[in-house]
């Protein structure tokens, strides 16, 4: 079974400064996205806490052909470690094979690789396990909707990139949850990738309004997409009291959108502690010393009833 380990108990095993100095590879699947700029963040200010960890830290602007080439490059300057923000999910196994090869410590951030169950030695995995991410959103909707009296509920679900891991699970924690008995009144009548992209969660939220689709609630694999959602909701009219909107990451942004009553629910992920982690895990690999493969940092429901506590978090 796999050992579930917040990013305070990977910090607290690394307690006092490194032996030597460490130069660690950092590839960012976009530097370009509210989540993963506070992922990076996290990763930049932590490492300047510990005395001679060096970031260099990359942008594969979402190519993957960039990205391998970073890693390759990260081999080639010769890095203690490596860590990886994965562009695609389904792209990790030359990644793995290229600083195997050359004995290199590689850690995977965020975003689960697709041979997590086959990683090399000096391999491992941070991140917050999505089989509880989209799971917690939906079963909070199953509750707004029941309190608002809905027998009968249509939803639509705004999915992040296909070639994504996190888009997928999250996708079926909704449908999982959905078949569950409590939940059975729900009804998906329409999903849709918006790629995680603000503005492409707008567009596709006004083509579904154009076409005259009837929904109760708007459930998205993240923040960035709810938003987008919630503004062709407002520009076409729509009551926000009247449907319920949830997202997942509890960035900035959407929890500005919750105090102002326009998104109800999102999840909290963790990003700070998720490149605390990250860290963690590379240092100590390239010490030579033994980690678990998965290293979980957990989810945490935001709702207006506790939003306050989310505020200062992300």
């Amino acid at each position: 079974m796999k050992k579930i380990l917040i990013a305070s108990a990977l910090t607290s095993t690394l307690m006092g400064s490194v032996a030597h100095a460490e130069n660690i590879g950092v590839s960012m699947a976009l530097f370009d996205d509210n989540f993963l700029t506070v992922l990076r963040n996290g990763m930049s200010d932590y490492a300047k806490t510990k005395d001679g960890v060096t970031l260099q830290i990359e942008d594969a602007q979402n190519d993957v052909g960039k990205q391998l080439n970073q890693i390759q490059n990260f081999v080639a300057s010769g890095v203690d470690a490596i860590i990886v923000n994965p562009v695609d999910t389904d792209a990790t196994v030359a990644m793995s094979d290229a600083a195997a090869a050359a004995g290199i410590p590689l850690v995977y951030v965020n975003r689960q690789p697709v041979n997590l169950d086959a990683l090399p030695e000096k391999q491992a995995f941070v991140a917050s396990d999505e089989r509880e991410s989209g799971t917690l959103e939906t079963q909070e909707v199953c509750r707004l909707l029941k309190e608002a009296g809905k027998t009968e509920a249509k939803i639509v679900v705004l999915m992040g990139e296909l070639s994504n891991q996190a888009a997928r699970q999250r996708t079926q924690d909704i449908k999982d949850v959905i078949a569950t008995p409590d939940c059975s009144f729900m009804t998906i009548v329409e999903e849709q990738t918006a790629n995680w992209s603000r503005t492409q969660g707008a567009d596709l939220m006004t083509n579904w309004i154009t076409a005259g689709l009837e929904f109760d609630a708007v459930v998205s694999n993240n923040d960035e997409m709810a938003i987008g959602a919630i503004q062709a909701l407002k520009g076409s009219g729509r009551d926000m009291k009247d449907v319920i909107v949830a997202g997942v990451d509890a960035t900035q942004d959407a929890l500005a959108a919750m105090a102002a009553g326009d998104l109800d629910v999102t999840v909290f992920q963790n990003a700070a502690g998720q490149g605390q982690g990250a860290v963690d895990a590379a240092l100590k690999l390239a010490k030579g010393e033994a980690i678990e493969k998965s290293n979980f940092v957990p989810f945490e429901l935001v709702t207006p009833a506790n939003l306050a506590s989310y505020q200062q978090k992300n």
